[in-house]
């Protein structure tokens, strides 16, 4: 069986085809090669007569300008077209080099079954539909909902100077002051007016300068109704407070106007516009209302963790964009590489950030430390964005992961052919990569090394070794065991043991996609995972990650920092013996990798 032949039978619609099917549909396929930026397909555009299917790389489906969503390997795209006689609904367009096989449609037609079609119609339907649109609608949305900032507070008789400080630390555009059961308010348009314009002095105590009774509204209010107050008062700030009158926020008019448009893409566009650093702040405080928004219109955590990627991505890009702006332009090629979760386009509302930079040979010092002031930039840029920084320092302005083009090279093979610990911790990381931004071509050189794997008998029992290393929260009796708070960290102690499975499995098949779910289909097509093991991984991560997206949007709500830690006891008795079977299903899996390392050993 072709190569081609034997690709196409690992994904749907082809995965039920026989041998010699698949060999008819590679012999009439042909490959096209995209570069980056490359149109496959363009909305309204002539209608397809080809089914494409991603060999390798990513395609951009693009709606209105915006994209809807991201095909990886065995994706396929083009058959709403032919199948309809309509023009296509979406731009397909090349994210990154990549590699399709074109079917013509009369050969793929007869495997197009109505349960392929309805689901990849109704799944690209709700990204257009729920992801695109998805909002917190300003006649049902209350403002507590709304509340992102934190509130800034200060006594009457505090000076003017302590007031702005407070503001500023807080970056907020206005403060209340305690003022007698109530609260009154100074915005920072009153310091422009009355201290900065009139001469006041910086000691002037704000009781001279505040609204002195400011109009407070309970959490619940809706925000249709705040708005019509915000205009009846002619103000622009209105302090939300709690069930015990207590401030928990300030809803400015912004938010408000905001709320219309609070989509992903939306607040992509918001962010890709920005002209400063300050303007990516603020746009990207918006992130996790959005996100709860995304959540609680009905899209899987799934497509939501790849939502929340496709807008890192864009924060990331931006903020590179504006780093340059400061520094000058590139001295050679580069590229921004994501790793961990983001590469995976897994990433949470309680990810830290990973990324890599690489940059052309012969590099230099000089080179180095351009690209180290950039770098510097961005990811604090992220972490001030809600992404936090990585506790390892597996970022890009560390030199560990800032190097030359031949340099990432030589760490790959290292990791291969001298896999000691630490380049078994590195190959966990390093091997999780995806080209982000920039023009270098580091993607091809370094998988091509990835894809060598296999050759390594000791790096693959190694790194068999290693995914056990996460153990999952069972006792003896193989019932949840937590800590003494009840809980159980969903990241460490069910994720990154799934994740790990499916790196390793994907490792030692040659494979170099990085998707936890493609990779745990690709290794059951590889042979490496029976059908059964896959099923149970796929399913696996499938309930984890919507526990943990559950859980980080429950956060939110409650308005507290999203986090990875569940309450196994507020689990329904449904929920709770789902997560110790699928516990027990990943522990059993660690075991039987006993076959490449011997346990104890």
């Amino acid at each position: 069986m072709s190569e081609e032949a034997a690709f196409l039978g690992r994904y749907p619609p082809f995965d039920g085809a026989s041998a010699d099917e698949l060999k008819r549909l590679a012999e009439a396929a042909r490959v096209v090669e995209c570069e980056p930026g490359d149109v496959v397909m363009f909305e309204d555009g002539p209608v397809a007569t080809e089914l494409f299917v991603v060999r390798s790389g990513a395609i951009d489906l693009i709606h209105e300008g915006q994209t809807v969503e991201v095909l990886g390997p065995g994706e396929a795209f083009g058959h709403p077209s032919f199948l309809t006689g309509r023009a296509p609904a979406f731009t397909c367009q090349a994210r990154e080099r990549s590699s399709l096989i074109a079917i013509p449609a009369p050969l793929a037609i007869p495997h197009l079954t109505s349960e392929y079609v309805a689901r990849t119609l109704r799944d690209r339907m709700v990204r257009v539909g729920h992801v695109v649109h998805a909002q917190g609608d300003v006649r049902t949305s209350r403002l507590g909902d709304l509340v992102h900032r934190p509130v800034a507070l200060c006594r009457p008789d505090d000076s003017v100077r302590e007031a702005a400080r407070r503001m500023a630390d807080l970056d907020v555009s206005c403060i209340l002051v305690e003022n007698n059961g109530g609260y009154g308010v100074l915005t920072d348009s009153d310091l422009r007016r009355k201290v900065v314009a009139d001469g006041l002095g910086y000691d002037t105590p704000v009781s001279s300068l505040m609204v002195p009774d400011a109009l407070t509204v309970p959490a619940d209010r809706l925000a249709i109704d705040a708005m019509i107050d915000m205009l009846d008062a002619g103000i622009h700030h209105l302090p939300v407070v709690d069930a015990g009158g207590r401030p928990i926020g300030v809803i400015t008019a912004t938010d408000l106007m905001y709320l219309e448009s609070r989509t992903p893409f939306a607040l992509r566009r918001a962010i890709s516009k920005a002209a400063s650093v300050d303007e990516v702040l603020e746009a990207a405080s918006h992130i996790p209302a959005t996100m709860v928004a995304v959540v609680r219109a009905g899209v899987s955590s799934i497509d939501a963790c790849r939502v929340l990627s496709l807008v890192g991505d864009t924060t990331t890009s931006r903020l590179i964009e504006l780093a340059f702006l400061q520094h000058g332009e590139p001295p050679c090629a580069w590229s921004w590489m994501a790793l961990g979760s983001v590469a995976r386009r897994e990433l949470t509302l309680a990810s830290d950030q990973d990324n890599a930079f690489a940059y052309a040979d012969p590099g230099g010092d000089e080179v180095d430390a351009f690209f180290k002031a950039v770098a510097a930039d961005v990811n604090d840029g992220l972490e001030r964005c809600g992404f936090g920084a990585d506790n390892a320092e597996v970022m890009a302005r560390n030199r560990q992961w800032r190097m030359s083009q031949s340099e990432w090279a030589r760490v790959f093979a290292d990791c291969l052919e001298q896999p000691d610990r630490s380049h078994l911790v590195r190959a966990a990381v390093a091997f999780d990569f995806r080209h982000v931004e920039g023009g270098l071509d580091i993607v091809r050189p370094l998988t091509a090394i990835e894809r060598q794997a296999p050759d390594h008998p000791d790096f693959v029992r190694r790194i068999a070794r290693t995914a056990t290393d996460w153990a999952t929260p069972l006792n003896r009796r193989r019932r949840i065991a937590t800590a003494g708070d009840g809980t159980i960290d969903l990241k460490r102690q069910a994720m990154i043991p799934i994740v790990n499975l499916a790196r390793f499995h994907a490792i030692a098949a040659g494979i170099t996609i990085s998707s936890t779910l493609e990779r745990l289909v690709a290794a059951e097509a590889a042979g490496g995972l029976s059908a059964d093991e896959a099923t149970e991984l796929r399913e696996a991560f499938e309930l984890i990650i919507g526990l943990r997206i559950e859980h980080q949007v429950a956060c939110i709500e409650a308005r507290r920092p999203p986090d990875d830690r569940l309450d196994v006891g507020a689990l329904s008795s449904l929920s709770r013996t789902q997560l110790e079977h699928t516990l027990r299903a990943v522990a059993e899996a660690q075991k039987r990798l006993s076959r490449y390392v011997p346990i104890g050993m």
